[in-house]
């Protein structure tokens, strides 16, 4: 049986439509899901939405709509761009799904079995739209003297009636699990803020909520629902069968990656790991934390007016060309930038200039000039040459992706295709055609091999266009298949012109 390979997204809170950065997420988790797919494994590959809490209470009662009736409209938003981004997830889960409320209690029962539970009163600073508790050694002020988050939202004192996890009992397992496990938190820099965070304290954390009622509840306990990034954080057990599935769970537990964005890495390598120990539930293999992606290298924001619909973008200028350029230009784990412009430079010069007209001019040739198809050849030095950098490109593109430097990985396959733009130059098969038409065979059926590899190399990264083209050059070793006369699979791109300009 294929070696199981377990990844999740952070499920997106629907409180809003999709932003570009829900789609790059999303887009890298598929790359690297179909990555492990070409190497064997057995992946499942998890997504969704986390639907609790009392940012979703107050947007839906702005809009005069009940909490579900909002995370049912908005889940909608984020499943559709799943589909049109082509993400190949296997699970879209929902945490207002009746097996996530019995995973989020299966796994309440054992916190407090484990007597990591009491009931107290919390009072102290909560910015809703983290969803997140602070300590006052974390806020920092704003204007006016306003007291921000760490992340900069306003945040106010709260008082209610709480259950508590005892998070201060695992300040050492922690510690003692980081250093046993130095590749569990990824990138080298949120490892050490994570490290500096931990080695400072833990105090204990309040898991409970009675102000509103839009959440999992408490098991025994009526009026209290669970602080909802209890409830968010289980959904990856619940994709993986916990409670009731043990045959899946042994399979698909523990994760072998949790992608998240760098501003919830706390939440994912403290309190989850925390939760998991109390639980005596196995830790993830490894939580990464990417970047942000800029807008011409500012923060987005509402107020600014500089929010990207990521559906217009691949609209605009097709879905490949929009999750190649985020896996190519984006350096994985830091923060990126992106323009229109950008988008179509790069498209323009590697898929539709590079590797597009690579495959269009030699399928063309073959297709006109051949009858569609390569016969043996006289082979030269040349040709193992060429396939030996196509392989090493690939081979370099395939460690890239393993240690997750997909950028890296893209530009290694970039050489390849550079290899293959430089032998047709250097053999011109449209010389060879009248002076050796043996040779002009051999030169055909290298560039036929290495534009295979290359297509099924890159093709976790722009799914359709590669199926495309190799459907274009037919299966591998069929004798009989006939090159009929291509379409283009990367057409150049056209920069937009904004509306305003």
């Amino acid at each position: 049986m294929a070696d199981p390979f377990y990844i999740t997204t952070a499920i997106h809170y629907p409180n809003g439509k999709p932003h570009i950065g829900h789609a790059y997420e999303m887009i890298a988790a598929d790359a690297i899901a179909r990555f492990q797919r070409q190497q064997g494994r057995d992946v499942f590959f998890q997504t969704g939405t986390d639907e609790h809490g009392l940012k979703m209470v107050q947007t839906a009662r702005a809009r005069d709509m009940t909490a579900r009736e909002l995370a049912d409209e908005m889940s909608s938003y984020f499943r559709v761009m799943a589909e049109k981004l082509d993400i190949s997830c296997d699970r879209f889960i929902r945490t207002s799904e009746a097996d996530h409320y019995r995973a989020s209690q299966a796994i309440w029962e054992k916190m407090a079995a484990k007597g990591d539970l009491y009931l107290d009163r919390y009072e102290g600073w909560y910015s809703v739209r983290d969803e997140a508790f602070y300590e006052e050694k974390e806020l920092v002020e704003g204007e006016g003297g306003q007291k921000l988050s760490p992340q900069g939202t306003p945040v106010e004192w709260t008082k209610e009636e709480t259950w508590f996890f005892r998070l201060s009992k695992y300040q050492q397992p922690l510690l003692d699990f980081y250093a046993a496990n130095p590749d569990f938190i990824r990138p080298e820099s949120r490892r050490n803020e994570v490290l500096r965070f931990v080695e400072g304290g833990l105090v204990d954390l309040s898991v409970s909520r009675t102000s509103f009622d839009w959440g999992v509840p408490v098991p025994g306990s009526p009026g209290h629902v669970m602080y909802v990034w209890v409830d968010a954080l289980t959904n990856y057990l619940t994709g993986a069968g916990f409670p009731d599935d043990a045959e899946r769970l042994a399979r698909y537990w523990p994760a072998d990656l949790h992608l998240i964005g760098k501003d919830i890495v706390r939440f994912h390598t403290v309190y989850w790991p925390a939760f998991l120990m109390s639980a005596d539930i196995a830790l993830p293999k490894q939580v990464f934390g990417h970047g942000f992606l800029l807008n011409r290298g500012e923060k987005m924001s509402k107020s600014v007016g500089n929010v990207v619909d990521p559906m217009e973008l691949a609209e605009t200028y097709g879905v490949d060309a929009l999750r190649y350029f985020l896996l190519r230009d984006v350096s994985f784990g830091q923060d990126g930038t992106f323009s229109d412009e950008a988008i179509v430079t790069r498209a323009n010069a590697d898929l539709s200039n590079s590797f597009g007209n690579l495959a269009q001019r030699t399928l063309s040739f073959i297709a006109k000039n051949c009858e569609g198809a390569v016969q043996a050849g006289r082979a030269d030095e040349a040709d193992a040459v060429l396939l030996t950098e196509v392989d090493t490109a690939c081979a370099a593109f395939t460690r890239a992706f393993q240690d997750l430097a997909l950028s890296q990985g893209v530009e290694a396959w970039m050489t390849g295709v550079f290899a293959c733009n430089q032998y047709i130059d250097a053999q011109a098969p449209w010389t060879l055609r009248k002076t050796d038409p043996e040779r002009m065979h051999a030169v055909l059926g290298t560039l036929l091999k290495a534009i295979r590899r290359l297509g099924v190399t890159i093709e976790p990264v722009v799914p359709t266009s590669a199926a495309k083209l190799l459907a274009q050059l037919g299966p591998e070793g069929d004798a009989d298949f006939k090159i009929a006369p291509p379409t283009p699979i990367f057409p150049r791109l056209e920069l937009q012109a904004s509306e305003d300009a």
